[in-house]
């Protein structure tokens, strides 16, 4: 009997025993648990942080790629643009040069043609179309020798018209045509108003002003002859011709001045005399 109670007794501390390592089995499981669920948490936790971290770095590496793309794109265009537009600038350069070249070349042609032209007339000795188109000539790309060899032509063209309109002009005063002498007169001085003869065209264009009742434009003409002449003969002839120009348009104080300065420069001249006896006249008369 005592067996048996001492029996029961170890069986009922056993499962006493057994029960609270059970329980202390299920609290420690429970524990277990509860530490792994912990540690599952944190690490999911720690996954997503880890996820967002490596999603926020893929989103900012694309970022600055893209930003370094852009940057790189853009240096690149800048570059194209200011290649295209140096290009551009080049192009309009040799556009312009090269329209330059050929004007050039084209107004070279045409002096050339100008140039074959006037030699041709100088050959044919046709003077008053050299003196016509020497001044068009001269404004092309001539070059010295050419240059030198048309104006010589032309100023002897000059010189030889000159001296034929005054050879004309005197014809035509010898039958006193007085408005044709006056012409040609003006005529050999557009060709050459200092040539050797234009004292004596000069003299002979107030003389035929004189006969066309143009005494106010002979005057300075012969006022200057008197004055600047070393032609002495012309300047006598100057003086008679002003005196009887001042004369004929009453402007009487002049004209005995005139007489004067005539008696004066030239007491042997053959026109002193007279020169004399309309002092005279004038001095009795005004």
């Amino acid at each position: 009997m005592n067996e048996s109670d001492e029996e029961l007794r170890d069986i009922k501390r056993e499962i006493i025993e057994s029960r609270g390592l059970v329980i202390k089995t299920n609290n420690l499981t429970n524990a277990l648990s509860a530490d792994i669920k912990s540690i599952a948490k944190r690490q999911q936790s720690y996954e997503r942080k880890l996820s967002w971290n490596s999603a926020t770095a893929y989103v900012v590496f694309v970022l600055v790629v893209f930003a370094a793309l852009k940057l790189a794109w853009d240096a690149r265009v800048d570059q194209i643009k200011a290649e295209t537009e140096q290009k551009s600038i080049d192009n309009e350069r040799l556009k312009k040069e090269l329209n330059e070249a050929r004007k050039k070349d084209e107004e070279r042609s045409h002096a050339e043609a100008r140039a074959a032209q006037f030699y041709e007339l100088i050959r044919q000795g046709k003077k008053v179309e050299i003196v016509e188109q020497f001044e068009n000539v001269k404004k092309g790309s001539l070059s010295k020798t050419e240059e030198g060899v048309f104006a010589d032509a032309a100023e002897r063209a000059k010189n030889d018209l000159a001296v034929l309109s005054y050879q004309q002009a005197l014809d035509k005063t010898r039958v006193q045509r007085w408005q044709e002498a006056a012409t040609l007169y003006e005529d050999s001085l557009k060709y050459k108003e200092d040539s050797a003869i234009a004292p004596s065209v000069k003299l002979g264009m107030a003389e035929a002003y004189r006969h066309l009742s143009r005494q106010k434009d002979a005057v300075p003409v012969l006022v200057a002859l008197s004055e600047n002449s070393v032609d002495r003969e012309v300047q006598d002839d100057a003086l008679y011709m002003l005196a009887l120009c001042q004369m004929d348009i009453q402007a009487w104080n002049d004209a005995k001045n005139t007489w004067r300065t005539l008696i004066r420069r030239f007491p042997d001249s053959r026109f002193t005399p007279e020169a004399r006896l309309q002092l005279q006249g004038l001095q009795l008369l005004h």
